[in-house]
């Protein structure tokens, strides 16, 4: 069986809008306050038509903090396969990062190879989108391409993302052109 190239994609800024306090993003902590960002489901769907297997690598440390209820995020996610049905699988680290690093919580890479693994995903020509540099450097590690999307959060950078944009529709364009250029090579 020949293994799939992936798309993995942070959900919370990449996927679902943030709320953004003090140049800071939270994720949102209520079903009620979770909405996709504008286009995400015909980004997703673009991705999909391409060859992409489609998996969402999240990072929830306000369940192991006890900040919110793991049936919330839960409904989160059953919101987002519902309206994006093209998402294979999500992949949840409620690792609340207070002590020493969780190979699953990113930047641990363990999301992206249990999803690989569970999957048939070929990471050599994979993909991580994401706004954070947890996010990049979860990808960095898995050995995966990576895309970040900057918001101009006053976050710190540790780690170069091989492609910067602005936007969702930003980061899918530079998988598909990537795509069509392998595909005329």
């Amino acid at each position: 069986m020949a293994l799939r190239p992936a798309v993995f994609l942070d959900r919370d800024g990449v996927l679902n809008v943030q709320l953004v306090r003090d140049g800071k993003p939270y994720a949102p902590e209520r079903l009620e306050d979770f909405r996709l960002v504008e286009g995400a489901a015909a980004e997703c769907r673009a991705l999909k038509a391409a060859g992409f297997a489609l998996v969402v690598a999240t990072n929830q440390p306000d369940v192991g903090r006890g900040l919110v209820a793991q049936e919330v995020i839960e409904s989160m996610h059953e919101r987002l396969l519902e309206r994006i049905p093209e998402i294979e699988r999500v992949e949840v680290s409620y690792d609340p990062g207070l002590g020493e690093d969780s190979p699953r919580r990113k930047p641990g890479p363990g999301m992206l190879l249990d999803a690989a693994a569970a999957l048939g995903l070929d990471l050599s020509r994979s993909w991580m989108i994401g706004d954070r540099w947890r996010d990049v450097e979860c990808g960095k590690r898995a050995g995966v391409r990576t895309v970040f999307i900057d918001y101009g959060y006053s976050d710190e950078h540790f780690t170069n993302p091989d492609f910067t944009v602005g936007t969702l529709h930003e980061a899918v364009a530079v998988i598909l052109a990537d795509r069509a250029a392998a595909a005329h090579a």
